[in-house]
Order: C-alpha cells, then structure tokens, then sequence
C-alpha cells in the first residue's frame, strides 16, 4: 500500500495556547483540503484562531495527495492513521464531512490501541454509519445512477453543478454553491469512480456502541443525503453522543453556511478539549 504522506494545508495554533490538540478535518466524496480552506469555509483558520492546530488533508487520490491500492476505506482510515503519526500533538480531533465522516468512523473501528487513545473527540458531520439498507440491491442502483453519466461520457465538469444543487440547501448563498461546484469539477474521475464504491461498501453500524468518547453528531435541517433523522439516530447509539442539528443547511454544511457550522465546531471542541 502507498503511504507517501497526505497533502495538507495547516493552520498553527496561535503562540502561546494552551490546547495542544490537532484538529483534523476530512473532507467529503466531492471535496479536497481546499472545503476548509480561507476562500471556501474558512473552517481551518476558525479553528486554529480558537487555540488549536488545524489540519485539512487532501485524502488519498485527491488534490496533491497521491492515490492509494487498493482505494477503499480500510486504505482512506489507514492513510489517516499515518497522517496521525506524524503530528507532534499527542492529542487529535477528527472532523469529518460526509465521506470523511466514514473515514473517521472507519479509522476508529481499525485504529490500533495506542491510535485510538490519541483521538479525544469526533465530530460526524453530514455523514452516516452505514451507506444504505443492508443487502447490496440499493447501492448497486445507487453506483449505477452515479455512474452513468460518466460512463455516457460527461466529465466531473458536467457533472459537478447538478450534484452540488442537489446536495445544496434551497437557501444555500449562490456564491457558496458555485464555489462547491468548482470544488467538485477538480475532483479526478478515476478518484470519484472509486471513492462512490468505498462510501457504497461502508458499513459501521456495529461500532457505534464502542465510542467511548466525545462525539458530536452535526446535522443539517436540509441535508438528504444525510437526514437529520438519521443522523439522530446515530447519536442515540453512540453513549453520551450530542446531536444538533443546524437550520437551513443542507448537505455541504461547512461551504454553504460557514459561520454557522464553525461556530458549532468550536463550541463543542472548547468544551470538550
């Protein structure tokens, strides 16, 4: 398996804080380092201003980070795992956004003893334990529609508006859903390919009661790719798990409505951490 180092952007905590925590944010299917970026969410520089040591990777396949074999989740969590390795900080976070959610979740199930004693706190964002109702029929018809297009001969940059309007909540500022799209084009097809096969395949929900840590589950009131039900429901199963769920935001919380979902991040990572 590759395990070149992932491409991040980082955010140092400010001279003199006391938090020696890293926060890592994981982006989704449609993402890259660049959704928790200054000119997208500013999510990064938010949590570093609050005293912590941001970190947005580009996850395997993505951005400037080099692709994995095989590309699955088991390789996504362990490239992960290795990105935890060499931060200084004995003490992490890890934010994940939808797909980057999984990862999280799928990191914890794998992580060794010691790996897993570093995470302090997990915040699931727009994101699920498993992908659709067992048995395989739905997410084989799920893949089928995702990839037809491609397979009909658009590229990600025909794609990528329709998906993101869709994912977007009706209220979602135009600018921020532009910048989304654009986001999403610059996703390589083959990465995009394998990533919807991972997500297809993921499946956690036997985890959730094994969490022994500060878990916030953050939902939007608009999301339906991640229903705010659903994600309530993770909660319950996680002991001593918050939920909140924030209005008027859909799927891509942190990019259409960024003060907002800041704002719920350093909250709970104060608290906590």
């Amino acid at each position: 398996m590759n395990e070149a180092a992932l491409a991040c952007l980082e955010w140092p905590a400010p001279s003199g804080s006391d938090r020696a925590v890293a926060v890592i944010l994981l982006h989704g299917i449609g993402g890259s380092r660049e959704s928790f970026g200054d000119a997208i969410s500013g999510t990064g520089r938010a949590i570093a201003d609050a005293g912590f040591h941001a970190v947005a990777p580009d996850l395997p396949g993505y951005g400037a980070s080099a692709t994995i074999e095989p590309f699955d989740m088991r390789g996504l969590a362990h490239a992960v795992g290795h990105l935890i390795e060499r931060l200084p900080e004995r003490r992490v976070a890890l934010v994940g956004h939808s797909m980057g959610g999984m990862v999280a979740q799928e990191f914890m199930a794998l992580a060794t003893p010691s790996q897993r004693a570093r995470v302090a706190a997990l915040v699931l964002m727009a994101t699920s334990p498993a992908f659709g109702p067992p048995g395989g029929a739905w997410q084989a018809e799920f893949l089928a529609q995702r990839l037809a297009p491609l397979d009909a001969g658009q590229g990600m940059v025909q794609l990528a508006p329709g998906l993101v309007m869709g994912m977007a909540s009706a209220q979602a500022p135009h600018d921020a859903v532009a910048r989304a799209a654009l986001l999403m084009s610059a996703v390589p097809e083959a990465t995009y390919r394998r990533a919807l096969a991972a997500i297809a395949a993921f499946d956690r929900r036997e985890l959730l009661g094994d969490l022994r840590l500060p878990v916030l589950c953050l939902a939007g009131a608009d999301d339906r790719n991640a229903p705010p039900a659903l994600m309530q429901q993770m909660a319950a199963r996680i002991p001593g798990a918050e939920y909140r769920c924030l209005p008027a935001v859909g799927h891509l919380a942190h990019m259409e409505a960024p003060q907002v979902v800041n704002a719920a991040l350093i909250d709970f990572l104060r608290r906590i951490l």
